[in-house]
């Protein structure tokens, strides 16, 4: 454990009562500990510059808020110029159990990930204390996210207990990732882009009296628009840019048969309509047999696109082609 230089980003933001407890409680295998004070009202960094007394703790600050995905990034940077190898995120309220930070690098550290995050929904046990209106969101958005990220084996996408490896981390476009609260599910669709290897790790979900800033109305009219056009741009980036393959033509003719069956449909349904004369059972068939064997093909593609998740991690392919 000791081999790696492992850092942790911990973003604050209202969390002055809170991120001491958090920081206390981070082990000795980590070498250093970026708190950014997100412009925060209760001045979380000078508190902890006053009451935190470990050495491994650096406050970096921002004059303006920058959400959540906008203080990571600032801690990621300081992270990657102070040369850590892996860096975790973790958030400054109390809901993560520092103690988790060990397993949730291990991946990474054996070579089997790039990135880890965490997984509330692995045991059942752990979903107890997870409040019913999360637990239904977290599973819609859960299934959004495997077709806009491509991790179709990944779970939990706004979980931010993350970690993730320099190798992987240099590669990202710090600067396009998202800054508000989308940014853990931004990170899933970037991360895919370089294809980087991504797993989730169990861990059991911590919640207190404190209210979750993450607000339904906010999911509800933001998330769908931004999920859409991560999931285009993947597609597109995976299927057209940088490759042409089987998924390609299967999504392509599948969306093209399927939509030509159903302009058939609709025009003989008009015809009907207009001229009173009930369409022949003939016609049906013909506008129904495009759109079966267009939906079968988007099938096969879907079971493609599944099938292309990234298997070999980034640090290894590095490893085993070094710069000449």
């Amino acid at each position: 454990m000791t081999a790696c230089k492992i850092a942790v980003v911990v973003p604050c933001y209202r969390v002055s009562s809170q991120v001491l407890g958090v920081i206390e409680r981070i082990g000795p295998s980590v070498a250093a500990i970026y708190a950014v004070d997100d412009a925060c009202p209760e001045h979380s960094g000078d508190r902890i510059g006053r009451e935190c007394s470990d050495a491994r703790v650096r406050v970096l600050r921002h004059s303006l808020n920058q959400g959540v995905g906008g203080a990571t990034m600032t801690g990621y940077r300081a992270a990657l110029a102070d040369g850590a190898d892996i860096v975790v995120k973790l958030d400054g309220d109390g809901q993560m159990d520092p103690m988790e930070i060990e397993r949730l690098v291990t991946p990474i550290i054996a070579g089997r990930a790039d990135y880890t995050k965490g997984n509330r929904f692995h045991e059942l046990e752990f979903l107890r204390t997870m409040p019913r209106l999360r637990l239904l969101g977290n599973s819609l958005l859960s299934l959004v996210s495997k077709l806009a990220s491509g991790y179709w084996d990944v779970m939990d996408p706004t979980n931010g207990f993350t970690a993730v490896h320099r190798e992987a981390l240099s590669l990202l476009p710090l600067d396009k990732i998202d800054r508000g609260y989308f940014f853990e599910s931004d990170m899933l669709f970037r991360l895919y882009t370089i294809r980087a290897v991504v797993r989730d790790v169990p861990m059991a979900a911590r919640y207190g009296g404190e209210p979750s800033s993450l607000r339904i109305g906010r999911v509800a009219t933001m998330f769908p628009l931004k999920y859409a056009r991560a999931a285009v741009k993947r597609l597109f980036y995976s299927y057209f840019l940088r490759d042409f393959n089987a998924g390609t033509l299967q999504f392509v003719l599948g969306g093209v048969i399927a939509l030509a069956g159903v302009a058939l449909g609709i025009g003989y349904w008009v015809h009907s309509a207009a001229t009173g004369v009930p369409t022949t059972s003939g016609q049906v068939m013909l506008a129904a047999l495009p759109i079966l064997v267009g939906v079968q093909l988007l099938i096969a593609a879907l079971n493609y696109d599944i099938g292309s998740v990234p298997r070999d991690p980034l640090q290894r392919v590095a490893h085993a082609n070094p710069p000449s």
